[in-house]
């Protein structure tokens, strides 16, 4: 098939993209290097596509479909994409991407080679050809070139020439391209999306719940749409989530499984009744856990795959039973919170999940029978001060503290109110403030473990913790005490000045975690409302983790971090996480903490997590790479990455 009856294809609404293919992620010089290998007629590989009837084709974007049966890519979307995108003009129906990756292609009589426009370079320079106005000029677009040329003596010898190239370029569209179909009935949704997965090897593998997403958007194709509104509302007050969580709550709800396998099974009426019933359930959830645990964004919200059992659990509740009472409501957040804090989801999650979903079911099921099961798996529920011995905002244990700050009595150092989520302006924001000074600490040779250790974390508002700068505990302590008595044990705080000196340092982060395990086990117990019997008995095991590798380690590493965020912010994408920390899924151990994260990519869910490793040894580059993160080890190399590859653009200084 000629590329041209391709792209006639898209127009008419006889190709386009399957639902479940995700968006366009090509950059300029895969659109360079497509055009190059095109005008050279190198091999650029051929199609595959699903033939299928067009009523029951569920495509991406708002552009109808011919009647009769469709073909559906496979394989192609980004060389087709781009293709359509520079013979066209504008990109086609079903895009969904940066269609700055390939506006303002040019061609170079002379040197034949491809580039995008560059003003100063290119202007007033009748050897740069626009590829679009060509393409979409044809032939009498090649024939003004050609004169315009020919009226010029300083290329006049060579038009004959350039009038080759110039029929080479035009002749792009006439290139054969083998296309494959796959058809046929026992062609189902599920062999279809395992074919795309084989020949799509090189890329992002389909999950269960793009499967699953796909064949609810067969008969409801509103469905994707209306699971990202919601998304996006839930994203504007701090919490981001994917569609792949969403749709779990979703199965959950209305199959009592974790698994998806069954969810292909239920109506378009009776998904969408799910999906409102889940978000309903959802929304009181998120109100529970930021109102009475005051975890109020995604990244202090450590628990999220509880939130499916807990939407179930919900649902399950007969209306006579009315709102949830206070007790009720209580329990049902020490068990988030103890799941959460035990790592419940970590390893098998949609194992843990099904366990749980089943001890909601039957005459017996429910809370209790959730809460004994939790017990029974990790074996105690109360904490010990060795619990707070992780180090970094990635550690399990950091939302615990952010939640015994919300939580408790914790008041500010510089104003002495209460660090509740109701403070308002941006100065008022919660920071995570150093109790001891990273440079003070660092110049004593503390180990980057010590140094970030939990215990030596608190919050602050942003406005106190630039008060209170690199000043060492001693010294700002007595100001603190003298200014707001009382203000200091309301954050765990050991009570004894002799520990508030920095060659006592380890001995005031013991002093520390034991204070802050039995906050915690107060605050527990405070959520029970007198049934203590899930307290009671032995303590939760302690993990042999080791230490993680990573972080960052210098004032200087975390400036250079802090400014790659402020240039992202200036190019209005989103910021990173700085100090994340990566937990083993099988385990739930925290093995290394990366110095500045994308886990969901740049582009959100379009491309690779992205890590910028500053310095690190080996085995942190190793891990990283193993856990599918593109890595960058300065941050010329990434800027680089992102002015290529995200923006589009030409790569700058």
């Amino acid at each position: 098939m000629k590329l041209s009856t391709v792209l006639d294809h898209i127009d008419s609404g006889h190709m386009a993209l399957p639902e479940f293919q995700r968006g366009y992620v090509w950059n300029r010089d895969q659109v360079r290097g497509l055009f190059d290998s095109l005008y050279r007629r190198h091999p650029v590989g051929g199609l595959l596509v699903w033939a299928t009837e067009s009523r029951s084709a569920t495509h991406r974007g708002d552009g109808p479909l011919a009647a009769g049966v469709v073909k559906l890519l496979l394989d192609g979307q980004q060389r087709m994409t781009s293709l359509y995108g520079v013979v066209r003009g504008r990109p086609p129906k079903f895009f969904d991407g940066n269609a700055k990756a390939f506006s303002g292609l040019r061609f170079h009589l002379d040197t034949e080679t491809f580039e995008f426009f560059q003003p100063v370079k290119m202007k007033d320079d009748p050897l740069w050809i626009d590829v679009t106005e060509l393409l979409k000029g044809g032939t009498d677009a090649l024939g003004t070139s050609i004169t315009k040329l020919t009226k010029m003596p300083a290329h006049a010898a060579k038009v004959g020439e350039y009038a080759g190239r110039l029929s080479r370029l035009l002749g792009i569209t006439a290139i054969e391209v083998h296309v494959e179909e796959v058809t046929g009935a026992d062609k189902s949704l599920d062999v279809v999306v395992d074919i795309f997965n084989r020949v799509n090897s090189g890329g992002t593998k389909l999950s269960k719940g793009d499967l699953a997403l796909a064949k609810i958007c067969a008969d409801w194709p509103e469905g994707r749409d209306a699971m990202k509104a919601k998304l996006a509302e839930w994203s504007d007050h701090g919490f981001r989530f994917n569609l792949d969580w969403l749709l779990r709550s979703v199965n959950t709800v209305l199959t009592g499984e974790a698994k998806f396998q069954h969810l292909h099974e239920r109506t378009a009426d009776e998904v969408r009744d799910a999906l409102g019933r889940a978000c309903k359930h959802i929304d009181m959830i998120l109100n529970l856990v930021s109102g009475r645990l005051g975890l109020d964004h995604d990244q202090v919200f450590f628990g999220r795959f509880a939130v499916p059992v807990m939407a179930r659990y919900l649902d399950l509740r007969s209306p006579k039973q009315g709102a949830l009472g206070e007790k009720e409501r209580d329990k049902l957040l020490f068990w988030f919170a103890q799941a959460a804090m035990w790592g419940r989801f970590s390893g098998s999650t949609e194992s843990f999940i099904d366990q749980d979903l089943g001890a909601l079911e039957g005459p017996d099921g429910g809370l209790d029978r959730l809460l004994e099961q939790l017990r029974l798996w990790h074996g105690g529920l109360r904490a010990e001060p060795g619990h707070f011995t992780g180090w970094s905002l990635g550690a399990r244990f950091y939302p615990v503290l952010y939640l015994l700050t919300r939580m408790g009595e914790a008041r500010d150092w510089g104003t002495g109110l209460p660090l509740k989520a109701s403070l308002l302006g941006k100065m008022s924001r919660l920071e995570v403030h150093h109790i001891f000074p990273k440079a003070q600490l660092r110049k004593r040779k503390h180990s980057r473990p010590e140094v970030n250790a939990l215990a030596n974390f608190c919050f602050l508002t942003k406005d106190t913790n630039l008060d209170i700068r690199d000043r060492l505990p001693e010294v700002y302590f007595p100001e603190i005490e003298r200014s707001h008595p009382g203000a200091l044990a309301s954050q765990w705080i050991p009570a004894d000045p002799a520990l508030w000196k920095i060659d006592r340092f380890r001995d005031f982060l013991e002093a520390r975690k034991a204070l802050l395990a039995a906050e915690l086990n107060r605050r527990m117990a405070d959520l029970l409302h007198g049934d203590d019997r899930w307290l009671a008995g032995a303590a939760a095991a302690l993990e042999e983790s080791g230490t993680p590798t990573g972080g960052i380690a210098t004032d200087e590493e975390e400036q250079e971090l802090e400014a790659i965020n402020a240039w992202m912010e200036g190019e209005g994408l989103p910021r990173g996480e700085l100090s994340w920390g990566y937990t083993e899924p099988e385990s739930g151990r925290q093995r290394a903490v990366f110095d500045l994260v994308w886990p969901m990519g740049v582009q959100e869910e379009l491309s690779q997590p992205v890590a910028v490793l500053l310095n690190e040894d080996p085995e942190t580059l190793a891990i990283a790479s193993a856990a599918g993160f593109r890595c960058f080890t300065d941050t010329k190399a990434f800027k680089r990455y992102v002015r290529r590859e995200v923006l589009a653009g030409d790569e700058g200084g």
